[in-house]
């Protein structure tokens, strides 16, 4: 494992930077709170989201072939937003639609859980256990509803093991907005927002870490985006996997 440089063949960790992100993290403060994704990134999907919100549209009515691959090819696109603001667009801007829409998402979603098909990622418990080990708050950030996203912690028992889990709706915007992890830096006491790690599988979380101004804005390998679509936000390293955040923060520290 390389420090600020990729690693040797066949590695995922990178000190990337690029599409905006040169010099992130270059004069990086400890990091005392770490803002990490939920599904795709410490919660497995296996396509669970996608289910949700086919079952949102077709039991609103929306049966054809062509326009439910469209509205997939949407929601794949938007990976890591507000619920809400994706059934908006869908909805062209009707916010009646929007909101029915996403009471069906987060009720199909519901009964994912109640189902016991929600799973965390491989490590995920671990790796949020050695964070708090290493002195440093965590805080989870979705784009599901509160009313989901609680569900989701109860199904794990994860309550013992975060500082703090937001919804756009506890923040006034979801990602790619930096407002989620401005009001954990708030509600947390942190003291600076150099101070803060964000972690996440989509371009949307890179670019609400980078756009709240954190020192390490990490893509996570395990969801949504790809490698090159992650490569093409801003970001400060790549990561095979959420496992691999506690030993580069501190690397970090170390330095």
């Amino acid at each position: 494992m390389s420090d600020g440089g990729p690693m040797s063949d066949g590695g995922a960790m990178t000190g990337s930077t690029n599409a905006g992100g040169e010099g992130l993290g270059a004069d990086l403060e400890r990091i005392t709170l770490v803002c990490l994704d939920m599904a795709g990134t410490t919660v497995a999907d296996d396509g669970t989201v996608e289910a949700a919100f086919l079952a949102a549209m077709t039991s609103s009515g929306v049966t054809d072939d062509v326009e439910l691959e469209r509205a997939l090819a949407y929601v794949r696109e938007t990976m890591g937003r507000s619920k809400i603001d994706v059934f908006r667009h869908l909805a062209d801007g009707d916010l009646s639609q929007a909101q029915l829409l996403n009471v069906r998402f987060e009720s199909a979603y519901a009964d994912i859980v109640a189902r016991g098909d929600v799973a965390a990622m491989p490590g995920a418990r671990e790796a949020l256990d050695e964070l708090r080990a290493d002195g440093r708050a965590t805080c989870l950030t979705t784009g599901f509803a509160p009313a989901t996203r609680d569900a989701i912690l109860d199904a794990l028992g994860w309550w013992d093991a975060v500082d703090l889990a937001l919804s756009p709706a506890d923040a006034g915007r979801g990602r790619p907005w930096p407002d989620m992890i401005l009001t954990a830096v708030l509600r947390l006491g942190i003291d600076a927002v150099q101070a803060v790690a964000v972690a996440g599988d989509t371009t949307s979380d890179l670019e609400s870490g980078t756009r709240a101004g954190a020192g390490v804005v990490a893509g996570v390998l395990t969801g949504a985006h790809d490698r090159d679509r992650l490569a093409s936000a801003p970001h400060t390293h790549l990561l095979s996997s959420v496992t691999e955040l506690p030993a580069l923060l501190r690397i970090q520290s170390a330095r």
